[in-house]
């Protein structure tokens, strides 16, 4: 055979060795770059899978809930208005005796809507069974002060309500239950909540003003000819009464892409001093002479606004109104539920610092805190 033929034969077989080698090694990258390809698509999925877990439902009181704000919230509750569009809840509705059979019907209407999110409805007038395990609780109802009651008449009706509704609540809600007094005399009525529900921390007891700070949004909102999602950080101080003070000296409205001050764009003092803080405090009574009902509908909106801000934090840079317990923050007596501009964060408020209050705004302040204080001293009078 001759010897260029078997260098031929040689260099085939060793190319062949080399071709097999090549073939090993792409196989063999292959295989890594399957593998990788497979791992991440099972991670993704796996890490989806978290994304998309369904959240444990929370559980929410509505007391008086077959009354107008009553029947006007549970379905924004149920609807995600309140927590969030992904957040499960469980409602648990409290009605009184006579209002049973109306209650029951809201019950019904709950279920024919069939809200994806509603995991669970309890309609009971028993207000131990309503408060088992509630995370957050809306206290609505309340004992209207009627012609002819005087003052203490209604203080007295309100501070037994409120005296057994504490207690169901500090035997029977969860420990970190977050409480909102919707029911007027609000701040007094969450007050006398505290009194006799002191496991409760004093941070998670509150009333609803963001109705009025909503209501005061829309003033300068009109006034301006604005959105009123371009207006921000009014402040209602004080008491959800016709002596609280509507607050614009450190709001803006956001305008050509930036901020400028309300009291600057407005450039009308007198209107600001005068007939915007009379609207914003006589607005309840100026809807119930319009429609001869309350306003049950913004106040509805508004306690969900509370709540959400609350539960899920006010965006940056943003405050809202929350009737919370005073630390002595801007020289208003401790121990008073007191209107304050707040952030929230985490699940807590905290109380905005530093806010310069010139003399006018001082006197207000402290004219609604004075009206706290005697509302405060008439409920004890009503405890003793």
């Amino acid at each position: 055979m001759p010897v260029c033929f078997l260098r031929k034969m040689e260099r085939i077989v060793v190319l062949l060795q080399k071709m097999e080698n090549m073939n090993v090694v792409l196989i063999q990258k292959s295989l890594v770059v399957l593998f990788t390809i497979v791992f991440f698509w099972k991670l993704i999925k796996y890490m989806w899978s978290f994304l998309n877990m369904e959240k444990d439902p929370v559980t929410v009181l509505v007391t008086g809930a077959a009354g107008q704000i009553g029947y006007a919230i549970v379905p924004m509750i149920a609807r995600g208005v309140m927590l969030g569009p992904d957040q499960p809840v469980i409602l648990h509705m409290l009605g009184i005796e006579p209002a049973a059979e109306a209650l029951n019907g809201v019950k019904m209407e709950l279920i024919d809507a069939a809200f994806p999110l509603l995991k669970g409805v309890v309609a009971t007038t028993d207000a131990q069974e309503a408060c088992k395990d509630v995370n957050i609780a809306i206290m609505v109802g309340g004992f209207p002060r009627k012609e002819g009651m005087e003052r203490k008449d209604v203080m007295s009706k309100n501070v037994s309500i409120y005296k057994a509704q504490a207690s169901a609540l500090e035997k029977h809600a969860a420990s970190d239950v977050k409480v909102l007094v919707v029911a007027n005399p609000a701040n007094t009525n969450a007050l006398i909540l505290k009194e006799y529900a002191p496991k409760i921390p004093e941070k998670n007891i509150t009333c609803l003003t963001r109705l009025d700070h909503n209501r005061a949004l829309g003033q300068i909102s009109e006034k301006l000819n604005v959105h009123v999602g371009d207006v921000k950080n009014v402040i209602i101080w004080g008491n959800h009464s016709s002596t609280q003070y509507p607050d614009v000296n450190h709001a803006t409205v956001t305008t050509s892409g930036e901020e400028k001050p309300v009291r600057e764009l407005v450039a009308n003092d007198q209107w600001l001093n005068t007939e915007f803080i009379t609207t914003v405090q006589q607005r309840g009574a100026a809807i119930i002479k319009a429609r001869k009902l309350s306003s049950a509908l913004s106040a509805a909106s508004s306690a969900c606004d509370h709540i959400r801000d609350w539960v899920l934090g006010t965006p940056k840079g943003t405050w809202v109104s929350m009737g919370v317990y005073s630390d002595g923050s801007y020289g208003i007596q401790k121990g008073l539920i007191y209107s304050f501009p707040v952030t929230c964060e985490k699940g807590q408020w905290s109380i905005v610092q530093g806010l310069k209050i010139d003399e006018f705004s001082r006197g207000k302040l402290d004219a609604t805190a004075k009206e706290l204080i005697e509302e405060k001293s008439l409920a004890y009078s009503c405890l003793n």
